[in-house]
């Protein structure tokens, strides 16, 4: 979604964008490297329909091909001892001194005409090269697209071969992937024998995984699809791919599923503070000299909000609006309180009822008409959203929020240069609103001139001492520049400052987590910063977020998994938790992973430490 153009979300680099900036800079070492590639770089691949099938050409997958196996005749004189045949990378070894299916005189293979008794008290190694024969069989038909002849060739191999083999199986299930229609359950079935013969058996596991991907499993299909990417070291891009394509499938529509069922919420207090505090403070209404209930409940409702009693707000002007309000310009402010609170909620087509119906009762109120242009690009509509800047300024031009807001829509729309142009006229109106100067000074950033963006923030550090978010905001650029000391520096006073609020502002804090693992890579001190943030405020999502990640980083897997999924509960829109859910269901793949391979825990730490060298 396009961000809410507020000081939270329009800051740049915002805390979100670098925390996902400090994702892809780090996926190396995060174990799933496809999802990795998925949440930080977009996920990109299109979606393979489940009732794709391989090519018939090597899709067997042991390297199974019946022009070599024909060219290469068993007992050759060339074959060295203990050599396998071609293809058989994971089938039975076959000496040149074993014995091989005897002929009859007519040509035939003698076996053909013995009875199942008969065969089963041959000698083992003679019914191991007659299991062989059905298999090189069953890989010629195979290849001939005859795929219902190879099953029933591999079917007599697995009924005769004194012990099983792996690849029969798979061999088999690679048929029952072609057939048409598809049979995933007999697929499913025989990929479980051959890992339960070897359970590391790649070509087994990317089987099982199409198939339960065709089954619209698509949690089984990630597991499988992670582990063969695991056991394959990541050199497999295809299987990478399939992670990728999995994950994104998984999450959005666990993602619509779960917001379909969820009850709206409010976001953090950190959120909600930032949004408010993007707009300059208004005097209250004037109520009526004989005010109703609904009136007065009104004014309980404004009280608490600018005692950042959010929740009590919210339920206050609920209840004012049932009550009934006596007078226009209250009601719509009401209806502009409502409808700012379901925006914060993501109740997008409500805010835009109650924001439209506050303009109707009062056309010229412009903070009204700010918001709505909010809501028009939430909903990815720039002109709904500039028409109606357009009608605030005609409301009142004099209203450095207008100003402002449209500011904050021209930078999310990477028009800097607009942008700030618009800050500018804010500020002129009235220069005491400390963002308007904050964001020029961004907006310069972005359009390259460092000189003018830092000479706008030091400028500002001294006409705003008491306020922490020129500290804040500036310590962002440095940290972007790399200037780690400095921008710890910058984050250490807003820290100071926001001490002396209730409560205080706890993005500095994650901010310096940040900084301290970027300069020194001192994960512990990232975390307690982290920590610190949630202790003040328990539902800081960026806080959340890149604890997450800082698990990642050292492996912690089952804290990273607990992180993602505290990531989820606090996403406010559907793409949110989408994201959140991708990195949730890739690091509980990995969990998998390790329940289901415990032996290559030491490996897969190696690997992880290999990524992590090689950035």
């Amino acid at each position: 979604m396009p961000p809410t153009p507020s000081s939270l979300d329009a800051a740049s680099p915002s805390l979100i964008e670098r925390v996902q900036d400090f994702v892809s800079e780090h996926k190396k070492t995060i174990v799933i490297a496809a999802a990795a590639v998925a949440v930080a770089g977009g996920l990109g691949a299109a979606y393979y329909a489940s009732t794709s099938k391989p090519p018939p050409s090597g899709g067997l997958g042991e390297g199974e091909k019946t022009k070599k196996d024909k060219k290469k005749k068993t007992g050759s004189k060339g074959a060295k001892k203990g050599s396998k045949k071609v293809g058989d990378t994971d089938g039975p070894i076959l000496e040149e001194r074993k014995p091989q299916p005897a002929k009859a005189e007519d040509g035939k293979e003698a076996y053909e005409s013995m009875s199942a008794e008969q065969i089963a008290a041959l000698p083992e190694a003679e019914r191991t090269a007659i299991a062989t024969s059905f298999k090189a069989r069953g890989n010629a038909a195979y290849q001939n697209r005859d795929f219902a002849g190879a099953a029933d060739l591999y079917t007599r191999a697995i009924q005769i071969s004194p012990k099983p083999e792996p690849v029969f199986y798979s061999n088999r299930a690679a048929c029952y992937v072609n057939m048409s229609p598809p049979s995933y359950e007999k697929v499913v079935e025989d990929c479980d024998s051959a890992l339960k013969l070897d359970p590391k058996y790649v070509k087994a596991l990317n089987r099982r995984a199409m198939a339960y991907e065709g089954l619209e499993k698509w949690e089984e299909a990630l597991r499988d699809f992670t582990a063969a990417t695991i056991l394959d070291k990541f050199q497999n891009q295809t299987t990478a791919n399939s992670v990728e394509r999995v994950l994104k499938v998984l999450a959005a529509q666990k993602a619509a599923a779960i917001m379909k069922d969820r009850e709206p919420r409010l976001p953090s207090h950190t959120f909600i503070s930032a949004y408010f505090a993007a707009f300059r403070p208004r005097a209250h209404p004037t109520l009526p000299e004989n005010p109703s209930t609904g009136d007065q409940t009104l004014l309980l409702a404004m009280e608490a909000l600018d005692a950042a009693d959010y929740a009590h707000a919210v339920t206050l002007v609920n209840e004012a609006i049932d009550q009934g309000i006596s007078w226009d310009k209250g009601r719509a402010e009401a209806l502009n309180l409502r409808g700012t609170f379901k925006f914060l909620m993501s109740e997008i087509p409500g805010a835009k009822a109650d924001l439209e119906e506050s303009i109707k009762l009062e056309p010229g109120f412009t903070q009204s008409l700010v918001k709505l242009a909010s809501v028009h690009m939430e909903q990815g509509d720039p002109k709904a959203a500039f028409d109606a800047f357009e009608a605030a300024e005609k409301a009142n031009s004099s209203d450095p929020d207008v100003w402002y807001h449209r500011g904050q829509v021209l930078f999310i729309m990477n028009e800097f240069a607009e942008a700030a142009a618009n800050y500018t006229k804010s500020s002129e109106l009235d220069d005491k609103f400390v963002f308007s100067h904050i964001q020029l000074a961004v907006a310069q950033y972005k359009m390259g001139d460092l000189a003018k963006s830092m000479a706008t923030f030091r400028r500002t550090l001294r006409e705003f001492p008491t306020r922490s978010e020129p500290s804040n905001y500036y310590g962002e650029l440095l940290l972007d520049q790399g200037r780690f000391e400095e921008a710890v520096e910058k984050f250490d006073k807003a820290i100071e400052l926001e001490q002396k609020k209730s409560p205080p502002n706890v993005l500095p804090l994650v901010n310096k987590g940040l900084a301290l693992y970027q300069w020194k890579q001192d994960i512990g001190a990232a975390e307690r910063c982290c920590h610190e943030a949630l202790r003040i405020d328990d539902e800081c999502e960026a806080a959340v977020a890149t604890l997450a990640q800082l698990s990642l980083q050292q492996s912690k897997i089952p804290e990273a998994v607990k992180m993602f999924e505290r990531q989820a509960e606090l996403a406010r829109t559907e793409p949110e938790l989408a994201n959140a859910l991708t990195y949730q269901y890739a690091t509980s793949a990995q969990v998998d992973f390790l329940k289901n391979y415990p032996d290559m825990a030491a490996q897969l730490n190696q690997i992880a430490q290999g990524m992590m060298g090689a950035q």
